[in-house]
């Protein structure tokens, strides 16, 4: 089969319009960084945010690109002691839609709550450009270096 024959078989079967919903053992995760040689650093959504490393199959290879923040249906592999699962779905925003309405989509990766998390107390969205300086302490700092002047 032909690299281009090959392309257009993948990216069509990532874009037919099967919606199925995750099985018992497949986990919805959320792609963190690239480590290379076709492994991916992961997050999943459960309460201890545990990061494991995910291979990404054959047929994706140099066919389909994955960034962070992108998420992906993955399945648990027996062999692997630093690589825990295999890829078997890159999730679109249509899965995203349809997931959310049948009620599996996990909820520390719904927009609400990203939106709350990347908002300060005033509502307005952090500047990730710049450290957070607790004003408080500064405070502080500044009215004892004062009193020992005196």
């Amino acid at each position: 089969m032909s690299r281009v024959t090959k392309r257009k078989h993948v990216l069509k079967e990532q874009e037919a319009d099967e919606f199925d919903l995750p099985t018992e053992n497949q986990s919805i995760v959320r792609i963190c960084s690239s480590r290379g040689n076709n492994l991916h650093e992961v997050e999943t959504a459960n309460e201890q945010n545990e990061k494991f490393l995910v291979s990404m199959p054959v047929k994706f290879r140099k066919n389909v690109w994955i960034k962070r923040g992108d998420f992906v249906l993955v399945e648990p592999i027996a062999e692997g002691d630093k690589v825990k699962a295999e890829i078997c779905r890159i999730l679109t925003q249509e899965h995203v839609k349809i997931y959310e309405k049948e009620g599996v989509w996990p909820k520390k990766f719904t927009k609400k709550r990203q939106h709350e998390d990347e908002t300060d107390a005033d509502g307005l969205v952090k500047n990730t450009n710049r450290q957070e300086i607790d004003d408080e302490s500064s405070d502080e700092d500044e009215d004892s270096s004062d009193d020992d002047e005196n």
